[in-house]
């Protein structure tokens, strides 16, 4: 992501990144309804809940200090902004980043930050506490989001500055730390209930396809939208964009074909998914021959990654290890490769002519990344764990969080009769539920 000194904010470039904002925040609630639809019945609306409520704890935490500490002055050692701007103090409606306002700027920003977090929910789905999700989002935003982006894009952050790692629109900040941080609390909550023997499949096929197609929108103003600009960048960004999901989409069901003889609708979503995770890095770095492989080598990888929970026993719900932790490494590394010189204004991969230095970097930044965002999660989801308890109850999990959490069913037939005995007080709220359609 590309920032510009500029005297006034351009007209054009405003009204481009004032779009991209918006695509950017329609993710989300195209993130709650691709998870929704491949969770079972009974839990579709506290897995949606978990993304819309996303949306409200890091705007919070983002507008108090996040967006400072992110990208404020560097305090030293290209590790942490300042909190100069606390509040958003001295961000008024002159205020200029690049050449579109600063308020804009800061908003733009703060829609990766909601989505990033929202990513993380699809690991622990159907067996996580909303009330530990309210504690976890706003305290791992701070934690993890908020020191990674400066890394990467703040002024100063060491990897982009001292480093030299390139990722254009948030591999590292987004599609990493989301990956590592789920494969940490899947390890911190177990697996669910029935893991490897019961059935789980998604419930709602066409609702995933429509999350699918929600997000494939709004990635344009994810990727193009990083270009903080209506210009030639963001041209090529929004064309490699949608080149790499079409192969993601291609590669994961080449595989799901040869590998189980069937294509799957399922296989579509997430292929596309895939090959846009993996070259939201790397859409500013790479030409169009580079995205189309970036987004094959993604859908293919995925497809196989996603099954490593079975083999490894960590129960990743909804494939956000499989899918953004793998798709974001090789969207990250593969800038190392097909780099030109073209899009970057200097670095080149090995591809061309670049060697292995910037293969390396781009390791380098990988690796620190993923270890610190496991790391931290962890220990953050551990002490939740302790405090209050991370985990929903056996009862709970069993008859479903829709209706014990948040007292509602998202179909008519409900949940009841599924799983084990209901108690009174299920009972009792199923019934007050009823009374009140």
């Amino acid at each position: 992501m590309t920032t510009f000194a500029a005297a006034h904010a351009d007209t054009g470039d405003t009204a481009w990144l004032l779009a991209a904002t918006a695509l950017v925040l329609l993710m989300t609630p195209g993130l709650a309804l691709f998870y929704g639809g491949m969770v079972r019945t009974k839990s579709v609306l506290n897995m949606l809940m978990m993304s819309f409520v996303s949306i409200a704890l890091v705007t919070v935490v983002w507008l108090l200090c996040g967006y400072s500490l992110a990208f404020g002055d560097d305090t030293g050692g290209g590790l942490i902004g300042g909190l100069k701007h606390a509040g958003m103090a001295g961000l008024g409606p002159n205020s200029v980043q690049g050449t579109v306002p600063t308020l804009l700027f800061a908003t733009f920003q703060l829609t990766f930050a909601i989505i990033t977090a929202a990513l993380v929910s699809g690991a622990i789905a159907d067996r996580a506490k909303f009330s530990a999700w309210l504690v976890f989002v706003p305290v791992w935003t701070l934690l993890v989001y908020v020191p990674v982006s400066h890394w990467v894009w703040g002024p100063g952050g060491w990897i982009a500055h001292h480093l030299d790692a390139l990722d254009f629109a948030g591999g590292l900040p987004v599609e990493i730390t989301s990956g590592a941080s789920g494969l940490a609390l899947c390890l911190v909550l177990g697996p669910r209930l029935g893991f490897k023997k019961d059935a789980m499949r998604p419930h709602n096929l066409p609702m995933v396809m429509l999350g699918a197609g929600l997000l494939w929108f709004g990635w344009f103003g994810f990727n193009a939208g990083s270009a903080l600009g209506a210009n030639g960048l963001a041209a090529a960004a929004f064309l490699n964009t949608l080149a790499a999901g079409c192969t993601g989409l291609l590669g994961w069901l080449f595989v799901e074909q040869k590998r189980d003889g069937h294509p799957t609708t399922l296989g579509a979503a997430s292929g596309a998914v895939a090959g846009l995770v993996a070259i939201t890095p790397s859409c500013g770095s790479v030409s169009l021959l580079g995205a189309l492989v970036v987004g094959l080598a993604a859908g293919a990888l995925c497809s196989y990654a996603v099954s490593w929970k079975f083999k490894l026993n960590y129960d990743d719900s909804l494939d956000v290890v499989g899918v953004h932790l793998v798709g974001g490494i090789v969207g990250t590394l593969l800038i190392g490769v097909f780099a030109e010189k073209a899009m970057t204004g200097g670095a080149q991969g090995l591809l061309y002519g670049g060697g292995l230095a910037q293969l390396g970097r781009q390791a380098v930044a990988v690796v620190v990344v993923a270890a610190y965002t496991f790391g931290v999660t962890y220990a953050l989801g551990k002490l939740i764990d302790k405090v209050m308890g991370f985990r929903a109850t056996e009862e709970q999990e069993h008859t479903g969080l829709d209706l014990t959490v948040h007292a509602e069913t998202a179909y008519d037939h409900g949940v009841l009769g599924h799983g084990a005995p209901v108690s009174s007080s299920v009972v009792h709220s199923a019934q007050k539920v009823q009374s009140q359609a």
